[in-house]
C-alpha cells in the first residue's frame, strides 16, 4: 500500500465530498484491466477525507456529463501511459512508448466539460501532461533527447521509496498561487516523467519551472474553483511535505464545497 498518512482536519459535519479518480487500462495476458494505483485512492480516502470513486476508461466521450453529475472533484492520475501525439498534432516517436487511448477518450473532453460546469479538478503527472492537451497544447515526447532539458526519469534500479526522493528545486513566478500560499518563491520536489509541456496550452498560466525551465505546475486561468496540475508527485507521504499539503488541502476545500452546494 502506497505510504499516505491519515492527518487531514477534521471535517466536522459537512458532506464528504466525491472524488472522480481516473483509471488506466491495459492488457494483462488475456484480460483488459481498469486499475488506479492504490497512492491516488489512498490521498483523497486518507488524506482528504473523501470518498474516491475510480472513473474506468471506457472510450466514450459521451459519458463526460454523467460523471460530473455525481462527482465533486476529478482526480487526473499518473500513468505509465502517455496521451496518443495525435491529439496534439504529433506523430508517435517511439514505437515502444505506452498509451491508453480509451483513456484519452475518457479525459480529454472531461477536462474542458468540467471547466465549463465549474468542477474542481487537479492533475498530476499524466493528468498534468493530458489537461494540457486538453486545452491545445503539446509535449516533448523524450524530454531527457531535447537539447538543454535535464533527464527528469526516474532510475528504475533503484526501490520504489527512492524513486520518489526529492530531485529537483522548481521556482514560482512573481504573483503565483503557491508563491502566495507557501511564502517563498522554491521548494524541492520529486520527479518521475519522461515527457513534458512543449507548448502550454490556451488560457492556462505557469505555477512552477525546474532549474532547466521545464514547466512544473500550471493552473487554468479562468477556473471557476481549483483547476490546478503539476508534473511531480505530491500524492507520496503528502502529510510531511508541505508543498503537498497545501495542494491537497486546496483542493479538498473546494471538493467540499461542490458536495455543500450539491447538498
Amino acid at each position: 500500500m502506497c505510504p499516505v498518512d491519515s492527518c487531514a482536519e477534521n471535517r466536522g459535519s459537512a458532506p464528504r465530498p466525491v472524488v472522480g479518480v481516473v483509471a488506466c487500462r491495459k492488457q494483462e495476458d488475456d484480460s483488459t484491466l481498469h486499475f488506479v494505483h492504490d497512492c491516488y485512492v489512498s490521498v483523497v480516502h486518507d488524506y482528504m477525507q473523501a470518498l474516491p470513486v475510480l472513473m474506468p476508461s471506457v472510450g466514450e466521450q459521451s459519458v463526460a456529463d454523467a460523471w460530473l453529475d455525481g462527482v465533486d472533484g476529478l482526480l487526473f492520475t499518473g500513468s505509465g501511459s502517455n496521451v496518443d501525439p495525435r491529439h496534439y498534432g504529433q506523430a508517435l516517436q517511439h514505437e515502444q512508448t505506452l498509451l491508453d487511448p480509451q483513456r484519452d477518450d475518457l479525459t480529454l473532453p472531461l477536462v474542458r466539460r468540467a471547466l465549463q460546469l465549474g468542477v474542481p479538478f487537479f492533475g498530476i503527472c499524466r493528468g498534468f501532461q493530458e489537461i494540457n492537451v486538453a486545452f491545445g497544447g503539446s509535449l516533448w515526447q523524450q524530454l531527457h533527447q531535447v537539447d538543454g532539458f535535464h533527464d527528469h526519469r526516474p532510475d528504475r534500479s533503484l526501490s520504489l521509496e527512492q524513486q520518489y526522493e526529492i530531485k529537483h528545486r522548481v521556482s514560482f513566478p512573481r504573483g503565483s498561487w503557491l508563491r502566495q500560499q507557501l511564502g517563498q518563491d522554491n521548494f524541492l520536489v520529486n520527479s518521475r516523467h519522461t515527457q513534458g509541456v512543449q507548448r502550454l496550452g490556451e488560457g492556462l498560466e505557469v505555477e512552477a519551472r525546474a532549474d532547466d525551465g521545464v514547466i512544473e505546475a500550471f493552473r487554468v486561468r479562468q477556473a471557476q474553483t481549483f483547476a490546478y496540475a503539476v508534473q511531480w508527485h505530491p500524492e507520496w507521504r503528502p502529510a510531511e511535505d508541505r508543498l503537498s499539503r497545501v495542494l491537497f488541502d486546496a483542493f479538498g476545500q473546494a471538493c467540499r464545497l461542490r458536495a455543500r452546494e450539491r447538498a
